[in-house]
């Protein structure tokens, strides 16, 4: 058993965030990471033209700055290195064991200490619980009646062995992944065929008109998704004008009248996530390409049969069908102060957290990218962010009055979970189309709904109010 004072699961931008924020106060911090090497989703998603699609003005954390991304852009490859220096600059790496998982995480009421179970290798003993297991590190692959004969992958798990050159891909799924692997399959493939369940809002990317500093251009990128908010919160005018935008990008990129139909979305923009993309309409728009916009009834040995009857011949099937985002943590049992699991409790009330970071029943665990912290204009790690001061400011608060743990009061929670649900009410994300915003009761269970800074006023101090101490008293 190896005992520490703060124990993170994940090795993800969160998890190596959250280890470099408390080593830097001070704390003693091990991370425990299942996979070989650090990274998260960007370590898995490897895909051609995977890269992020906010502003990469923003995507880095402010005590370390990105300046420069090659081409002003932040690809995949770029955004590994910069984690892998950032770890590395944080004195990280002999802090990670890889190669190791977390089986099972459970508070001991009686030495007031997390332990938690890896499949092989020592087990662990914490005074904190920080689990950053990410959202999007579950892919989600639609059951599909009969099987193909040939490749057949989610971009999440790119089989970098299989030379599409020339040969025909079938594309099943229209969401970030495709509309950024699209370009490349245009530019390579020799046809390419998409699948299309509901098309998405595009949006074009953000340009860099004037050469500023990075804080700067920071600060102006960050505004500008802000300036998003009140269209996808409840501004119909704003919105309407948010979506003629977008009908302008898509009639300049699109000639083809019929195409343009087919690509023209019946949901309100922002109701599902916003896609930025220069190059997916006319990778789309090649005589080369085709979409298909009958729904997909199941496979046959050399292609994609859809409800029709007919079946579209493929040489290699590739799913861009996003992520199971609600399985991110059904494999880690994390048993609370009264012998319940947290997927049990969400189970049965719905997933919830104060402020989407600590949970009742569970002392000294938080959660980063917990319920209602997902951003859907913006960069996710400046949500994250706001939770790693929140989270140290919990922690400063237990040493300070000298208790074993904090729990967050079921009220608390409670409150705060009916107040997202009652702020969601009226926003474009409850118009009726579906997404994994919500859950299977329609309720948004995902995303902040409001600005970001709203967000970081309401992390900026630790409301001891809300908690209560828990565990034995700890000795002197």
């Amino acid at each position: 058993m190896i005992g520490t004072e703060v124990l993170v699961v994940g090795a993800g931008f969160a998890g190596l965030g959250a280890a470099a924020h408390l080593r830097q106060r001070g704390r003693d911090v091990r991370v425990l990471e299942r996979s070989a090497a650090l990274g998260g989703t960007w370590r898995d998603n490897t895909y051609p033209g995977c890269e992020c699609d906010i502003h990469p003005a923003l995507y880095s954390y402010s005590s370390a700055p990105q300046a420069v991304w090659a081409r002003g852009r932040a690809t995949q490859p770029e955004i590994l290195a910069h984690l892998h220096a950032f770890a590395a600059g944080n004195g990280l790496d002999d802090r990670i064991a890889y190669g190791t998982t977390a089986t099972g995480c459970r508070w001991d009421e009686t030495t007031g200490r997390w332990h938690v179970r890896t499949d092989h290798g020592p087990d662990y003993a914490a005074r904190f619980l920080v689990l950053a297991t990410g959202a999007l590190n579950v892919p989600q692959v639609p059951r599909l009646e009969g099987s193909f004969a040939g490749p057949a992958f989610h971009t999440a798990r790119w089989d970098h062995g299989v030379d599409v050159t020339g040969r025909h891909v079938a594309v099943i799924g229209t969401g970030a992944s495709a509309a950024q692997v699209i370009p490349y399959l245009a530019d390579t493939a020799g046809r390419v065929t998409l699948f299309q369940r509901s098309p998405a809002w595009v949006l074009p990317r953000r340009r860099q008109h004037l050469p500023l500093p990075h804080r700067a251009r920071r600060t102006v990128e960050y505004w500008r998704g802000e300036a998003l908010v009140p269209a996808l919160t409840g501004s119909d005018r704003r919105l309407a004008r948010l979506e003629a935008r977008a009908l302008r990008h898509l009639h300049r990129q699109v000639p083809d009248p019929d195409l343009r139909r087919a690509l023209t979305p019946r949901h309100r923009i922002g109701c599902k996530r916003i896609l930025f993309s220069d190059s997916y309409y006319p990778a789309l728009a090649r005589d080369s390409s085709t979409v298909v916009t009958t729904p997909v009834a199941g496979l046959g040995p050399h292609g994609v049969r859809t409800v029709d009857g007919r079946e579209h011949a493929a040489d290699v099937l590739v799913y861009a069908t996003g992520f199971r985002v609600s399985a991110a943590l059904a494999g880690l049992p994390v048993v609370g102060r009264d012998g319940r699991t947290l997927i049990e409790r969400w189970g049965r009330d719905g997933a919830s957290a104060h402020l989407g970071t600590t949970v009742a029943g569970f002392p000294n665990a938080f959660l980063l990218g917990g319920p209602n912290t997902g951003i859907g204009h913006t960069s996710l790690l400046f949500m994250i962010e706001s939770q790693l001061r929140y989270v140290a400011a919990a922690m400063d608060a237990t040493d300070r009055e000298g208790v074993t743990a904090l729990e967050v009061r079921a009220a608390a929670q409670r409150e705060f979970s009916d107040e997202m649900r009652r702020r969601s009410t009226g926003t474009v994300w409850t118009t009726g189309c579906r997404s994994w915003y919500l859950d299977r009761d329609a309720v948004n269970r995902s995303l902040w709904p409001d600005s970001s800074w709203r967000y970081r006023l309401r992390t900026r101090r630790f409301d001891r109010e809300n908690y209560t101490a828990a565990g034995p008293a700890r000795r002197p």
